[in-house]
C-alpha cells in the first residue's frame, strides 16, 4: 500500500509526459500501463536507492527504449505523414526525452541521467542539441484561448519570441471558434476555464470538429485531465509556468503537427 501511494501521485505527470513524447493520448497511456503492470509483477524494478518518482521515470524509459524505435516515434499511429517521420528523424528521441524531462517534467541535470541512463555532460549535450533544433521549426499562426489578461500577454510574448504569429486571442468559447473559423490557426493554446464560465474544452472540441489542429491546454489542474478513463489532451502545461515550459510544449505538439 506504502508504494501504491507512493507512485500514484506521479502517475498524471507520467501520463503527461508519455502523451507528449509519443504524441496521443492513446499511445502515451499504453506505456503507463505497463509501467503499472511491470510494478505489479516486481516492485524492485524501481530501484530500492531512488525516488518514487525518478524510479517510475527511470522505469519508463526502460520499457519505452526496448519497442521499436519506428512504431514508438509515431506514436502507434500507421497514419501519419511523410513530414511527421522526417521532423522525427531529424529531432532524435534521446534529445526530446532530456528536453521534456527538463523543461516540462522539472527534473534536474542529475535526476535526468538516471532516468536516460546516461551522464551529466551527455543529458547538457542533449539538452542543448535539442533546443537548437527546436528553434529551426517553421513558424505559424497561434490562437490564444485565455481570459486573464496577464497570462494572455505571457503567452502572446512567448509565442512571438518563438518567431510564430499570433493569430487570435479568444477569451469565451463563441469567440475561441468564430476565431479559428477566421484566422485558421496553424496551433492552439487553450485555458480550461474562460472568462463567461464557459469552457476551453468544449471550444476545443467544437473547433477540433470542423479542422484538425495540434492543442496546447493550459490549466492549473493538470491531475483533472490526467487521468488516463476518458479523451483527455495530449499536450498540457501546468499553471503557473515558465516560458521555457511552454516553448518546449509548443514545439513538441507542432512536430507531430
Amino acid at each position: 500500500m506504502a508504494l501504491a501511494h507512493a507512485i500514484a501521485e506521479h502517475l498524471p505527470y507520467l501520463r503527461r509526459y508519455a502523451r507528449a513524447l509519443s504524441g496521443t493520448q492513446s499511445s502515451g497511456d499504453a506505456y503507463v500501463r505497463a509501467c503499472l503492470e511491470a510494478i505489479v509483477a516486481d516492485s524492485s524494478v524501481l530501484g530500492k536507492d531512488l525516488p518514487p518518482r525518478v524510479g517510475l521515470y527511470r522505469l519508463f524509459h526502460r520499457i519505452w527504449g526496448s519497442t521499436d524505435p519506428e512504431v514508438r516515434s509515431l506514436g502507434g499511429s500507421h497514419a501519419a505523414t511523410n513530414t511527421v517521420e522526417q521532423r522525427l528523424v531529424e529531432l532524435t528521441p534521446a534529445h526530446r526525452q532530456a528536453l521534456l524531462l527538463t523543461a516540462m517534467e522539472g527534473f534536474n541535470i542529475s535526476e535526468t541521467a538516471v532516468i536516460l541512463g546516461v551522464s551529466e555532460s551527455q543529458v547538457k549535450e542533449m539538452v542543448g542539441q535539442a533546443v537548437r533544433e527546436i528553434s529551426t521549426q517553421p513558424s505559424t499562426k497561434v490562437l490564444i484561448i485565455e481570459d486573464e489578461p496577464i497570462i494572455s500577454l505571457d503567452l502572446q510574448s512567448i509565442v512571438k519570441e518563438m518567431g510564430h504569429t499570433v493569430a487570435a486571442i479568444a477569451t469565451t468559447r463563441d469567440e475561441a471558434v468564430r476565431a479559428a473559423r477566421r484566422t485558421e490557426p496553424g496551433l492552439v493554446l487553450a485555458d480550461i476555464k474562460l472568462a463567461d464560465g464557459s469552457s476551453g474544452i468544449d471550444a476545443v472540441r467544437q473547433i477540433l470538429s470542423e479542422v484538425q489542429v495540434p492543442i496546447v491546454f493550459i490549466t492549473a489542474y493538470p491531475e483533472r485531465l490526467l487521468t488516463g478513463e476518458r479523451p483527455e489532451p495530449t499536450f498540457l502545461v501546468t499553471k503557473p509556468f515558465v516560458p521555457e515550459t511552454v516553448r518546449v510544449a509548443v514545439s513538441q505538439a507542432l512536430l507531430f503537427t
